[in-house]
């Protein structure tokens, strides 16, 4: 296959480590071409507009800006690029916003490489791959959806206990080590999943629905 008609692709990890083991798979098939390699989510914006990839192998777990994050730049700024996510961990919440960020495929880090290599091939033609793990982590997110509260991620649940138990914004903030500014955000996306008018009507529905652990008294 001629260099014109090889698939460009990029490495986005922050283990040098994975990115060595990804460079020698891709290196193995002829139709590829690694053109670039990141460590970070700012690196990997920079290094898109250099490289011009066709498809990018996405690390979902970084720190600073993430894979979704980074994702969702890279969408904004080069649609035409198209992004697997590659992580080792299978969660809900990460598979929907790998997905909801821009991504064509997720896929686990422990992938066979034939396996890795025919979802880079489909990417470039713009079709999705997903693992059994990730397939089977939106089918319990749909299921969970049609239940109350079933959308509220871990963090949301860890506030609302707390707002079951009384706790103010300024005490949830200091329980959890976050700002003032973040709980209120997170206690506004609880009252819009709950479909409740104010804090009372959510830790209402809270015990009706069990939605959080009875716990002892927050120290």
């Amino acid at each position: 296959m001629s260099k014109d008609t090889r698939i460009r692709i990029m490495i986005v990890d922050d283990h040098s480590m994975m990115r060595t083991g990804l460079r020698y798979t891709l290196e193995s098939f002829d139709d590829l071409e690694l053109v670039g390699e990141a460590g970070s989510g700012s690196e990997a914006l920079e290094l898109c507009q250099k490289t011009k990839p066709d498809v990018i192998l996405m690390d979902m777990v970084m720190p600073g800006m993430d894979g979704a994050e980074t994702t969702q730049h890279i969408q904004s700024n080069y649609p035409s690029v198209q992004i697997i996510a590659l992580t080792s961990f299978q969660e809900r919440d990460l598979v929907e916003r790998a997905l909801q960020s821009g991504a064509i495929g997720y896929l686990l880090k422990n992938v066979p490489a034939e396996e890795l290599v025919k979802a880079i091939r489909a990417a470039y033609k713009g079709q999705p791959t997903l693992s059994q793990e990730a397939t089977e982590a939106l089918i319990e997110s749909t299921r969970q959806k049609s239940e109350l509260g079933g959308d509220l991620t871990d963090r949301e649940r860890e506030v609302l206990g707390r707002m079951v138990k009384g706790l103010t914004n300024a005490q949830i903030a200091e329980g959890l080590i976050v700002s003032e500014s973040t709980v209120k955000f997170h206690v506004r996306n609880i009252l819009s999943k709950l479909g409740a008018a104010n804090r009372a009507e959510a830790v209402n529905l809270a015990w009706q629905h069990k939605l959080v652990k009875e716990t002892g008294p927050l120290t």
